[in-house]
């Protein structure tokens, strides 16, 4: 069966282009199951996307090993760091974002939260960009209407915490391929044309996307941060449509296994992260140079191929700099 939160990577890291045999398997299941569990019916399918598979376990750890040292979230460090100081408007926004993070809370709730010291995610953000006309000091003169470009991070959102940095990225890794392989399910989906036979597979094959989607499965930024996932529900939903799958016709399991190899083969072309720089002085405008109100930061950027990007940044949070939860019960009454 699948278990849709279950990680394929083990307690201890896995070297570059030195996996395991078993590792090797558990993927390959995963992602058989995680697109259309029927291609086992496919004689050697497991050959066929061997090497994909290595290739794209080679990509998912590159990506996660590229992330930078956790950046620590506290009151002092949004005066003293210019990242925090870009990613959140002010140390108000960032515990509110954080308390009402889904992800937080039910880390917090957990049993071994207690135990721990610190807290590691990953923060994941929008980057808004959006043309203004402001006012700006070009040597000695004020001048009006000069073109601008304003910047700010949006949707912000946690995922994968836990009392472990390396725990943490090893989830990230599950999260990658997960990502990576709902890509290839959305280009299986979208394969199918209007024949009447082939629109209820191309329609169940959609709803999987979208159930897998509703359980912030992989990268996707969501809709609401705040709304909890339900696992079983989800599992619950993903197994039924399998179970319709299955009771359909295999006539398209040798295309839907190609598009899954040929996904994981261009793994990068897919799914990628990119490093850019940016400036942002305390308007929140875009600066071309780097300047004492203007500090350069870095930037790690998520990108796929249907167009989707969020800016991610490893964090840690010291369990005393933890805002508590919301008092959802108080909070409702006030509306009352």
């Amino acid at each position: 069966m699948f278990k849709l939160f279950q990680s394929i990577f083990g307690t201890s890291a896995e070297a570059h282009g030195k996996y395991s045999e078993d590792l090797i398997e558990r993927a390959t299941e995963r992602a058989v199951d995680a697109t259309d569990a029927r291609m086992r019916a496919v004689s050697g399918y497991r050959k066929s996307l061997r090497p994909a598979i290595i290739h794209a376990l080679d990509h998912i750890v590159a990506i996660v090993d590229g992330l930078a040292p956790p950046l620590v979230l506290n009151r002092s460090a949004f005066g003293s760091n210019a990242e925090v100081s870009d990613f959140f408007a002010s140390v108000e926004d960032m515990n509110h974002i954080l308390a009402r993070d889904a992800e937080m809370r039910q880390w917090q709730a957990s049993s071994g939260a207690p135990l721990a010291d610190r807290v590691v995610a990953l923060l994941l953000m929008t980057l808004n960009e959006r043309n203004v006309f402001g006012v700006a000091l070009e040597g000695d003169q004020l001048r009006h209407d000069v073109a601008q470009v304003t910047v700010s991070f949006g949707k912000h959102r946690f995922a994968d915490p836990t009392a472990d940095e390396q725990e943490t990225r090893r989830m990230l890794m599950r999260r990658a391929g997960d990502h990576l392989l709902s890509l290839a399910l959305g280009r299986i989906a979208e394969t199918h044309g209007e024949r009447r036979e082939l629109q209820r597979e191309r329609d169940l094959l959609r709803l999987k996307v979208k159930a897998l989607a509703g359980g912030h499965w992989g990268f996707d930024s969501g809709d609401d941060a705040g709304e909890a996932t339900d696992p079983e529900a989800v599992q619950q939903r993903i197994a039924e449509i399998d179970g319709q799958l299955a009771s359909l016709g295999s006539g398209q399991l040798q295309a839907h296994l190609d598009i899954l190899v040929d996904t994981l083969t261009r793994a990068e072309e897919h799914f990628r992260s990119e490093k850019a720089t940016l400036c942002i002085d305390r308007q929140g405008i875009k600066q071309a140079q780097p300047g004492p109100m203007a500090p350069e930061i870095g930037l790690s950027v998520l990108r796929n191929a249907v167009g989707q990007s969020l800016v991610v940044r490893l964090v840690s949070i010291e369990r005393g700099d933890l805002p508590p939860p919301p008092d959802m019960l108080r909070e409702a009454q006030r509306f009352l």
